[in-house]
């Protein structure tokens, strides 16, 4: 596979690689680091990319099992998930507050969730990934993701509704 061949089947899909790793890692040089280590397997084995059916899914799956790979590992002892995705203009103060405070919940309440529906969160809801990419790249059924994804959403529903209860009658 020559260079220009290879920029353009991996280069469409890098900025997805760059979010799952941040979703993963702590900081957003430890998700460069991770992406440009997977950037350089791809090329070392750019002569086998043509025997997968979705090069995007294999560099996903890749770049989660580098990250998780690497949040097992002593240099990672200190690290945890972060997920700052979200910014709004021209909104008033008081109104920046509440939904920065909202986010950070929701991003609190990800992150206590098992590490599976983690993944499954971040690549059916911020990747937009259909139910059967995420079965490739995380080994399940299509319906197992539907039910996993099901149970994170139900999850994290019910502690915001008892979050946003708490004090009032």
């Amino acid at each position: 596979m020559k260079q220009s061949e290879f920029l353009n089947t991996v280069m469409p899909f890098k900025d997805k690689v760059f979010r799952l790793a941040k979703r993963l890692l702590v900081s957003t040089e430890e998700a460069e680091d991770a992406t440009q280590e997977l950037y350089f397997k791809l090329w070392k084995n750019r002569s086998s990319l043509s025997n997968y059916r979705s090069v995007e899914a294999f560099a996903m799956t890749m770049t989660k099992n580098y990250c998780l790979d690497r949040l097992k590992s002593k240099q990672a002892s200190n690290l945890s998930l972060i997920h700052s995705n979200y910014k709004e203009k021209d909104t008033p103060l008081q109104k920046k507050v509440e939904l920065n405070d909202s986010v950070s919940m929701v991003h609190k309440l990800i992150n206590n969730l098992p590490e599976q529906q983690k993944l499954i969160i971040q690549l059916r809801d911020i990747e937009q990934y259909e139910f059967d990419e995420i079965g490739k790249m995380l080994d399940l059924k299509p319906t197992a993701v539907r039910v996993s994804l099901s149970r994170a959403r139900k999850t994290i529903k019910e502690q915001l509704i008892k979050q946003h209860k708490y004090g009032v009658s």
